[in-house]
């Protein structure tokens, strides 16, 4: 029930996305990437396409055992216009235009793997609900940032560091996002007693670049000494930056 309610929400964020590829073109193509079961697909087939004159759904999943179940639920069911893929996302095959890609709780760099191709393809509207970010944290702990040595006490202790880096994950990722073109929102997926992987990213194509948005992605990922998969991927190279004070330069004082 709980992730019923979740798909059932986020179907209602990306309908205003899929009415309008659906106006402006004959045949959108929408792609779950590490669709699972392929219950967000589903339910989107019986709302939007399968009354429809055109359009495709296509299903990329890495466990061959749950695309077999859906594959064999979609013929059941009669959505012909289903398709499915096993394939992990960085070695899918993708349509050479793709309208709407999203991807729900696709783990850790596999998010990063599912924005870069809608990126690289020019997807017109993006949906991420990323999950289980450790890159970024293990990019921390080497210690290349060139932070303020105060700054970098945030994720000094293990547990601090995995939520630091998963937040700074998901900035890089927005600010990615804006950095290629597109209108980036942030939101609350669902309520925290339903996931705590909860926040998702939604992205709308509207220009070629965004040279301002570029400008502070390479800032923070030089600050920071940190460079996840999505920018290795798009060939964003973090700026050069100033070494921080090393952190026994610190003052410390007595707590308040």
């Amino acid at each position: 029930m709980r992730k019923l309610k979740q798909v059932n929400h986020l179907v209602g964020l990306l309908r205003p996305a899929l009415e309008d590829i659906q106006g402006r073109h004959a045949s959108p193509v929408v792609v779950d990437a590490g669709s699972g079961n392929a219950y967000l697909g589903f339910i989107l087939y019986e709302l939007f396409l399968k009354d429809a004159e055109g359009g495709v759904l296509l299903n990329v999943e890495g466990r061959p055992e749950l695309t077999q179940r859906a594959k064999e639920r979609a013929g059941r069911l009669g959505f012909s216009r289903m398709e499915f893929q096993t394939a992990h996302l960085e070695s899918a095959q993708w349509p050479e235009r793709i309208h709407l890609l999203m991807a729900l709780h696709a783990c850790d760099t596999a998010t990063d793997d599912a924005l870069a191709v809608a990126i690289q393809k020019g997807a017109d509207y993006v949906a991420v609900v990323p999950c289980c970010q450790a890159e970024v944290a293990t990019q921390l702990k080497e210690g290349r940032a060139a932070v303020e040595p105060t700054l970098s006490l945030l994720y000094q202790h293990p547990w601090h560091r995995r939520e630091f880096g998963s937040h700074l994950t998901n900035v890089l990722r927005a600010l990615t996002l804006e950095s290629f073109g597109y209108q980036v929102t942030v939101t609350e997926l669902t309520g925290w007693e339903h996931s705590l992987k909860n926040e998702l990213i939604l992205g709308r194509r509207v220009h070629r670049e965004n040279r301002q948005a570029r400008a502070k992605l390479e800032a923070m990922l030089g600050a920071y000494g940190v460079r996840p998969k999505l920018t290795r991927l798009l060939g964003v190279e973090p700026a050069s930056s100033t070494p921080a004070p090393p952190a026994a330069d610190i003052t410390r004082t007595t707590p308040v």
